[in-house]
């Protein structure tokens, strides 16, 4: 019997320092994980902001306009349809928002008795409960920013950070060349290509989010909107106005919407509360069975039931900032999988089982 070859010396011992090595490394990963997400999330925002404008660039300069000057105007343009929107649609729907947190002690109060079942308190103490928490939301509102104000931002760092992204936006789209270049620097150049590719492939995908996003939003509001007022609901607008902005939150926004419409309802009668979740429902279903399909299956190439799952993911590691940019995220891993893992290790070809010879005839004869 053959003696164990010798370890040589000093093994164990680097084998231990590389162990906690790399303890101390996930440790200070995990330390670093919220500004680093945080971070990414940031980096990505800009890069999505950067692609509308790289193709407002790329417009102008077919008219001989330069880069700067059409990346400029692309930057105008959208800020202009956001501040026109919110000019048209805002206004009345504050003003809707104001009277609806005034009248919320008494819709609670109107669904006094289903409230006193379900939670076993007055209905004029939880109205009184939920208005003051409104109340607060609205006369601060650095209370809406959630996990940021507690992280110790204010309003003005985060205006003047949403200000360094469009900056960035705008100087990415009028020289993305060197940008790109960088990047496909760092890659052996033998495999540049390859990472053009995925850059490619990227870029595509997170325009077809874009262009989905909007045509969601639209449908989706107007849909909204048409169904509320058709069952006579208070609010339609302000109801409308939330339901469309949610829906950049997939399957998940339409329900998280739908809450204080189906009270408001409530508070009128159960039979329209009924009607105001069968509209959602309605609206739900046309979203998650027609239009997500349509947009992620075709432009985006992502399974629903993927973008399901893969929201509750990315919710929970990066917060509800993730949530907002949840299909790009998801859409980004799924591609980099695709390039970086499966295509560089494709299915080996299945060899056909190798049957037993038959048996020789001295063995029949045994």
């Amino acid at each position: 019997m053959e003696a164990a070859p010798a370890q040589p010396p000093g093994t164990d011992r680097n084998a231990l320092n590389r162990a906690v090595l790399l303890a101390a490394g996930l440790l200070v990963l995990g330390l670093l994980f919220q500004e680093l997400t945080t971070l990414l999330v940031a980096v990505l925002i800009t890069v999505l902001i950067a692609i509308p404008l790289s193709a407002a660039a790329d417009l102008g300069e077919r008219y001989r306009v330069p880069r700067a000057l059409g990346a400029l105007g692309g930057l105008f343009l959208g800020l202009g349809v956001i501040v026109a929107t919110f000019a048209l649609v805002i206004p009345p729907a504050v003003d809707e928002a104001d009277q609806f947190i005034d009248e919320i002690d008494e819709t609670i109060a109107a669904a006094g008795e289903d409230l006193e079942h379900l939670t076993g308190e007055e209905s004029e103490e939880i109205g009184q409960r939920v208005q003051d928490f409104l109340n607060g939301f609205t006369e601060d509102p650095e209370r809406l920013l959630g996990p940021l104000a507690s992280a110790g931002a204010t309003v003005a760092s985060i205006i003047a950070a949403l200000v360094f992204i469009l900056i960035t936006a705008y100087f990415m789209a009028v020289k993305p060349t060197p940008l790109l270049n960088g990047i496909k620097s760092l890659v052996p150049p033998d495999r540049r290509p390859r990472a053009e590719h995925i850059i490619t492939r990227l870029r595509t995908s997170w325009v077809g989010w874009m262009q989905g996003l909007v045509a969601d939003m639209f449908i989706s509001g107007i849909l909204i909107y048409i169904g509320l007022s058709l069952i006579d609901l208070d609010f339609a607008l302000v109801f409308a106005v939330l339901g469309a902005f949610l829906v950049i939150i997939p399957y998940f926004g339409a329900f998280i919407g739908g809450i204080f419409p189906v009270l408001v309802g409530l508070a009128d009668s159960p039979e329209k509360a009924a009607l105001t979740l069968i509209v959602y429902l309605v609206v739900q279903q046309i979203e998650g069975n027609l239009i997500i399909p349509l947009i992620m299956g075709q432009r985006v190439k992502l399974h629903p039931a993927l973008i399901a799952i893969g929201v509750l993911v990315v919710g929970q590691l990066l917060g509800i900032i993730g949530l907002f940019v949840a299909v790009p995220i998801i859409s980004a891993i799924v591609i980099l999988t695709d390039e970086l893992y499966v295509k560089r290790h494709p299915e080996e070809k299945v060899q056909p089982p190798v049957e037993d010879p038959p048996p020789s005839p001295q063995i029949l004869r045994a």
